[in-house]
């Protein structure tokens, strides 16, 4: 299957709007790929918390929307990274869609591990409370969003949920670059998965974005990388190389601890 990683760029001169319908555009560019995806909290920015409130939409509003209508428009499966979603009782939440290729909702996120250290995010967003994968005809995706990267239980629970390929939507601080690459490595290797992450390009806030989207096969080896710019990555993977994998070397099989079934939804 093919799959087009959108790195977008984040620019504090950019319209919030304006930078929906650019997304949008890319979208639709990407007719012929079967998955697209896009990072975590592009239309605000991940790190520009003073924003958050002003910015927030319900879950389904303008994001939603437009999102709906590019998968539809392109024909392709569309993870829309994560918005600002204002739930009915006021509590924010940093929340991942995806689309099928008719438009229709197939999933919503909820990111589980707020970052900040008891400030920013941490503090501004509730935190979700359920794992989600979604079924593509070729793979079961289980999502997860920037931080959750460190929390390697999460991504067991994904895998013991059926999950083949685990997709990572971030906006990751360039500071912290070789970690994003260590941990999307550490994550594909340990549930012999695909890892596919993408974070944003440019500065939120005034925290210079990591790029450098990557894409993982279930033995660690790097099958695409990005640079630090705005740009798309495309790249062909077989999801039947994780039973391949699991089988020729089964180190799954010998776990002996945390094998309580995850809470779904």
């Amino acid at each position: 299957m093919r799959a087009s990683l959108i790195q977008i760029a984040v620019d504090p001169d950019e319209s919030v709007n304006a930078r929906r319908q650019r997304a949008a555009s890319l979208v639709a560019a990407q007719r012929g790929a079967d998955l697209v995806v896009l990072p975590e909290l592009w239309p605000v920015g991940a790190f520009a918390y003073a924003d958050f409130a002003d910015e927030a939409e319900p879950l389904q509003g303008p994001t939603h929307d437009i999102m709906a209508k590019a998968a539809a428009d392109a024909g392709v499966w569309l993870h829309a990274g994560s918005f600002v979603e204002r739930a009915a009782d006021g509590t924010l939440f940093n929340t991942s869609l995806v689309f099928t290729p008719e438009g229709e909702r197939a999933a919503a996120y909820r990111k589980i591990h707020r970052f900040g250290f008891d400030k920013g995010e941490a503090v501004m967003m509730g935190a979700g409370e359920e794992l989600v994968t979604v079924d593509m005809p070729q793979t079961r995706l289980g999502l997860a969003t920037c931080y959750d990267l460190r929390f390697p239980e999460m991504f067991r629970g994904l895998v013991d949920a059926g999950a083949g390929t685990l997709i990572v939507a971030a906006g990751w601080p360039e500071r912290r670059r070789a970690h994003w690459t260590l941990l999307a490595q550490a994550r594909a290797v340990e549930n012999q998965s695909y890892v596919l992450a993408v974070g944003t390009a440019g500065t939120h806030a005034g925290v210079q974005q990591a790029g450098h989207s990557i894409v993982v096969d279930p033995w660690g080896e790097v099958l695409a990388e990005a640079g630090a710019d705005e740009e798309v990555l495309d790249v062909e993977f077989d999801p039947a190389r994780v039973a391949t994998t699991r089988e020729q070397f089964p180190a799954l099989k010998d776990r002996r601890l945390g094998l309580a079934p995850p809470r779904l939804r």
